[in-house]
């Protein structure tokens, strides 16, 4: 038996590089090396790509890159079935799969994976559709309803509809207060939550700042829920425990200061909900799951109400992933560790 060669990508051109530098170096420092050897690539914030052999305290440190003795610039042979790595030294390296260890735009909505498909590349994770659908969050909207998960109100404009007239008319029909976001971003970058008009337009700039799309979303009383999910045995699907996000009084917006320090909001694993209300939202979260094409794993993060009604709010095609990020926290939860998820994970995405 030998260790199997898993392309790991991380970094990459996106808002969220220094969270999946932090993703990336927990996935390499927990993998079994009796099973998986990691051939790391990153992707700086310009899109060079660096096959790197250096120590794993340099990836989220973001010195990586500038370590020349262990950074060699190489690129992926887009041959179908070849799945070898070009390095610009001469080298080359087989491998089996890949694992795109990416956050938002350039490598969680659908490019990477793209790109990795075309060259007949295994990819742990979702493919190249649920991919992009996942990260426009219209779209997951509009097929989630169609599947039967209500969700919130909202209204999508274009960068050349978002007239103040067309912003105006759009919050009139959903009500205050609202969030204003980019169709396509992730940890929460560029999305305010507005009370009133006078915050109406530069809000509209901020989102349109990430993305030439916008949302206006209704603001859905109670508080966001979480559920993991991942591909398991003949086709059936293996859940986490539900997680909930608590916000200190009067703060609106889980937004990217939030999630990654924790100042004024906690989460707790599981939830603070009855067991019917958990398994509703588990079952909500894999009809989204499979109505999106989604494979391999993915966090469907979803509202409840004080009335107890479920609203999905998104889902993460490639949720963090250090030991202490939600999608890991859920399964552990119900007694899966860190290194046997991914150990899971990658298994399931060779197999393809």
């Amino acid at each position: 038996m030998y260790a199997r060669k898993i392309l790991i990508f991380f970094g990459g051109c996106s808002t969220e590089y220094a969270v999946s530098l932090e993703s990336a170096a927990a996935v390499l420092a927990n993998l079994d090396p009796a099973r998986w050897a990691p051939v790391p690539v990153g992707i700086t914030r310009d899109g060079r790509w660096f096959y790197y052999t250096g120590p794993l305290q340099a990836i989220p440190a973001d010195t990586w890159h500038r370590d020349a003795g262990h950074c060699a610039a190489c690129t992926l042979d887009a041959a179908r079935g070849a799945r070898t790595l070009w390095l610009a030294d001469g080298r080359r390296i087989r491998f089996e799969a890949a694992f795109p260890v990416l956050h938002g735009k350039n490598g969680e909505d659908g490019t990477l994976q793209g790109l990795l498909e075309l060259a007949g590349v295994p990819v742990i994770g979702c493919g190249t559709l649920a991919s992009a659908l996942c990260m426009d969050k219209g779209r997951t909207h509009q097929l989630a309803a169609l599947a039967g998960v209500a969700v919130p109100k909202n209204v999508r404009l274009r960068r050349d509809q978002a007239t103040p007239a067309a912003l105006q008319a759009a919050a009139e029909t959903i009500g205050w207060p609202l969030f204003v976001k980019p169709v396509r971003a992730g940890s929460s970058f560029g999305i305010t939550r507005i009370q009133g008009p006078a915050e109406l337009a530069a809000a509209a700039a901020e989102a349109l700042r990430h993305d030439d799309e916008l949302l206006l979303e209704q603001a859905v009383p109670g508080f966001e829920v979480g559920c993991a999910v991942m591909d398991g045995p003949d086709g059936k699907l293996i859940t986490g425990a539900v997680d909930e996000i608590e916000l200190a009084p009067g703060e609106g917006l889980f937004d990217y200061a939030e999630k990654y320090t924790l100042a004024h909001a906690a989460i707790h694993c599981p939830a603070r909900i009855p067991d019917e209300t958990a398994d509703r939202i588990r079952d909500a979260a894999c009809t989204v799951y499979r109505a999106l094409g989604c494979r391999g794993f993915a966090r469907v993060d979803l509202f409840l109400t004080p009335a107890g009604e479920i609203l999905l709010n998104e889902v993460n095609t490639i949720p963090g992933l250090t030991g202490h990020s939600r999608f890991p926290s859920m399964m552990r939860a119900v007694g899966m560790d860190f290194p046997g998820l991914l150990d899971r994970l990658i298994a399931r995405g060779v197999q393809g």
